[in-house]
């Protein structure tokens, strides 16, 4: 089996951060964190890197990445818009934002023909995740086996505002059972002083253990998820044509192939602490990390 792509969700209006912040500087020489999750990809073992961005951004995306990576790894560009006749619909919606994650993969499929990797632009994951992936999609990925690294939602959360994670329910196997996107979890103190995490739903609140295995919409696939994908784009779009904030998630897609038995996904652990910039005070606390595994050796201060 050949190298396996990463695909880089990196499409996003950064509306809470406030700057395009999939090229935001963090590392010691300008590094985005896109840079680090490229050269652990690059160390794992990808061949391939594919960005799926809003057309305006590709120049920016280009200077930013062509010359640095020319000669490390191969760099395609996919473009996710607002066009809903490629996807079968044949209508136009409008809307300020694009129809989400899953609606962003769909963008790569006349591009990536190989077992691919998803991932956010946003997110830092750590060397252990990739490699585990690529050695997950060089040696076990079928059309009938995908699958997804599980974080400890309470490694992967943000002191500054609500995040959205995809919630597993894990088999006694290690496969997922289901996946549910949660978009408001975040942490409360308790009359007690204790600080825990919790997730809102029609504006209840429900306690989330900070031991949940959580995806970080990072996802092992075959080509077959473009299938899978286009086949219920449609109905979602016509379910939600009058819902210009509704947005069609990667998780849907999985939880409908376990739940049809289309396939099966494993859930990688990992104990990794993931962060990231989901708002504009998490940038220092990235820095300060980042900084901290460069000067403990994990990465060179300068990766390309």
């Amino acid at each position: 089996m050949g190298k396996p792509t990463l695909v880089v969700l990196a499409a996003g209006m950064a509306s809470r951060y406030g700057s395009l912040k999939q090229v935001d500087a963090f590392g010691p020489h300008g590094e985005s964190i896109i840079d680090y999750s490229i050269y652990d990809a690059i160390r794992a073992g990808f061949g391939k890197v594919v960005f799926i961005i809003r057309e305006e951004f590709e120049q920016v995306m280009r200077e930013k990445f062509d010359a640095k990576l020319a000669g490390h790894i191969d760099v395609e560009y996919a473009f996710q818009d607002f066009n809903l006749k490629k996807f079968g619909v044949n209508r136009e919606i409008e809307r300020l934002k694009p129809w989400g994650t899953a609606h962003a993969v769909m963008s790569a499929k006349d591009i990536v023909h190989e077992p691919f990797c998803v991932i956010n632009a946003d997110d830092f994951y750590g060397y252990d995740a990739f490699q585990k992936m690529a050695k997950f999609l060089t040696e076990e990925v079928s059309d009938s086996t995908m699958s997804l690294m599980g974080f400890a939602v309470g490694n992967t959360m943000s002191d500054y505002g609500y995040v959205s994670r995809g919630v597993c329910e894990v088999t006694e196997a290690g496969n997922m059972a289901s996946v549910t996107e949660r978009t408001n979890i975040y942490y409360v103190t308790d009359e007690a002083g204790n600080r825990k995490i919790v997730f809102e739903e029609d504006g209840v609140q429900h306690d989330l253990d900070a031991n949940t295995r959580v995806s970080m919409n990072f996802w092992g696939f075959t080509p077959k998820v473009f299938d899978i994908a286009q086949q219920m784009f449609p109905q979602f779009v016509e379910d939600n044509a009058d819902n210009p904030k509704a947005e069609f998630f990667i998780p849907s897609v999985p939880d409908y192939m376990v739940k049809q038995q289309l396939a099966d996904f494993k859930v990688i652990p990992t104990s990794s602490k993931w962060f990231g910039v989901t708002y504009v005070e998490d940038k220092p606390i990235v820095q300060e990390c980042i900084s901290t595994l460069v000067a403990d050796g994990v990465y060179p201060a300068k990766l390309f």
